[in-house]
């Protein structure tokens, strides 16, 4: 791999000749530590945080850069773990004093102590994060790499400094961040670093579930998150975060009756449903769409393996996991709970013969879900038999079609019905009653039968037809 090791074309920027003459007014020794030198070698477009040590008082250094940076945002300081950041043109500059650390066997948060630039670069996670850049005048750009952190960039080889084992120990989450890295930049993790998470893989459980779920939320983000979760599997760690996705894994065998894997199957979905889409809310729908699957899996000896009702399963499995891992019980959970739900309804509908009366059903009940709806299902076609892939997928672009005329024509998308209960009280005369809902009902049949156009006159006129069905009268009186 090439890399881009001139570091004196990204030091350009205004603030770094602050930061060096800042540092050089005050005797600190300053470098460019992490993703900032690492994304450059690589020639990643780098994130908007830029790490910062100083050998000696990081936040000295902070305030005395904020002040000459014109239209800086004033110091933020933080003094449990003795950083300090600065606002500067939509970039952080974060400034921590070079540390040393130890850990307690029962939590990730280490116990801090000043250190040199080599104790610091020692406690970093991989080799790739270590690599440190010297902004001090002497030496300004030099790369200082004591564990042959560019060599594993160009061998694509995730390595931590020391040993992994305690490397994972001492913080698990780098376990994750390990198979994260991996994932994001299609690196290799070193067989040794791989056996050591097999080892440590118990230590996750004292990690936070919001982190936990952080990192596989940035694994789902990439362009091929399949990658992560054969990792995750594959050292024990995923049965330990989502059992209900390895519960999925494995092809049973009755009379020479199998069915494929829905582990893998499931992450095949999730790559193709990357191909079309950033959400990442529709990534864990996809992720989590066939996770009912594992408790509704029977085997009739008239039929084969069935999976009956998993749609509905699954959907309500999403409430309890969510729970567990502190994910958001709102509006995102509902989002994935109903396309989890409805994963089957296109599908049905692309194999029969597709009805007006079936889609303007479909578009109802998804509402502003349709469009994500149909994208995780056309994903969902992983056959590799060519003929029914084209097949398939020409249904959908039908399905799609059908879709497009129906809410041209009848605006189902976010229904409302044309005639509400407030209008049925006062032309029959009514408190609120059964005969209401009744009416409110029939109406939004009529319509998504394609009886009558979803509009307030035909609506008015079905209303008046309702009611004398059952026996109602107009009222004569305003009310």
């Amino acid at each position: 791999m090439e890399l881009n090791d001139n570091f004196l074309e990204a030091l350009k920027k205004s603030f770094f000749n602050v930061i060096k003459n800042e540092a050089n007014y005050l005797n600190s020794k300053v470098y460019l530590i992490g993703g900032f030198v690492r994304d450059h070698l690589l020639n990643r477009q780098y994130k908007k945080d830029i790490d910062i040590v100083v050998v000696g008082s990081g936040i000295e250094l902070a305030k005395a850069v904020q002040k000459k940076l014109k239209g800086a945002k004033p110091v933020q300081i933080f003094k449990t773990y003795g950083t300090a950041m600065i606002k500067y043109g939509g970039i952080n500059l974060e400034f921590v004093g070079s540390r040393k650390e130890s850990y307690d066997l029962n939590s990730r948060n280490p116990k801090v102590m000043p250190g040199t630039l080599d104790e610091d670069q020692k406690r970093r996670d991989f080799t790739i994060n270590a690599l440190a850049v010297s902004l001090n005048n002497k030496n300004f750009g030099d790369i200082l790499d004591p564990f042959n952190g560019i060599k594993d960039l160009k061998n694509k080889i995730l390595r931590t400094p020391l040993d992994p084992n305690i490397t994972y120990s001492d913080d698990p989450l780098r376990m994750l961040r390990a198979i994260r890295f991996a994932t994001q930049l299609d690196f290799t993790i070193d067989e040794n670093s791989l056996e050591a998470i097999k080892q440590n893989a118990m230590r996750i459980k004292i990690i936070s579930k919001e982190r936990i779920v952080e990192e596989l939320s940035m694994i789902l983000a990439t362009e091929k998150p399949s990658k992560g979760f054969i990792l995750l599997e594959n050292t024990g760690l995923l049965n330990l975060i989502l059992p209900e996705l390895t519960a999925l894994r494995g092809v049973d065998e009755i009379n020479g009756n199998k069915h494929k894997d829905n582990f893998y199957h499931t992450l095949e979905v999730v790559d193709n449903l990357c191909l079309k889409s950033n959400n990442i809310w529709l990534r864990w729908a996809a992720l989590f769409h066939d996770i009912g699957k594992g408790p509704t899996k029977k085997y009739l000896p008239k039929i084969g393996w069935t999976f009956h009702n998993h749609e509905f399963i699954g959907a309500k499995m999403i409430y309890k996991i969510f729970k567990r891992l502190k994910m958001p019980l709102n509006d995102k959970m509902k989002y994935v709970q109903k396309i989890i739900f409805m994963s089957s309804r296109p599908i049905i509908i692309s194999e029969d013969h597709i009805t007006d009366s079936a889609i303007r059903r479909l578009v109802f009940d998804a509402g502003p879900y349709i469009e994500d709806l149909i994208t995780l299902c056309e994903a969902d076609i992983t056959t590799k038999n060519p003929v029914r892939f084209k097949k398939y997928h020409d249904n959908f672009k039908i399905v799609r079609e059908k879709i497009k005329y129906v809410e041209e024509k009848d605006h189902l998308r976010n229904f409302q019905p044309p005639v509400n209960g407030k209008k049925i009280m006062s032309f029959f005369g009514l408190k609120p009653s059964k005969e209401i809902g009744i009416i409110k009902h029939a109406i939004k049949e009529a319509i998504l039968e394609g009886e009558i156009p979803n509009e307030y006159s035909a609506a008015y006129e079905r209303m008046k037809k309702e009611g004398k069905k059952l026996g109602l009268k107009p009222y004569e009186k305003p009310i």
